[in-house]
């Protein structure tokens, strides 16, 4: 599984989802799915766009988490 962690990258940043979407020209709608961890697909010119405008590295946006398989 993977985690976005956008919701406290901006929390920290004191920035808003609005800001965030005039700060990288990315769609408002884009934007909310990434920060509430909905969205399905994220190309690479968005994870630039959001890697720019909040100064982080993509490890800081988002974390890979195995799935543990449930052995009985």
């Amino acid at each position: 599984m993977v985690r976005i962690h956008l919701s406290r990258l901006l929390g920290e940043k004191r920035m808003s989802q609005r800001r965030l979407a005039e700060a990288t020209g990315l769609r408002p709608n884009t934007i909310s799915e990434l920060y509430n961890e909905r969205a399905k697909r994220i190309d690479f010119a968005t994870i630039d766009r959001l890697c720019q405008a909040l100064d982080c590295q993509v490890s800081d946006l988002f974390e890979y988490i195995p799935q543990q398989d449930d052995v009985n």
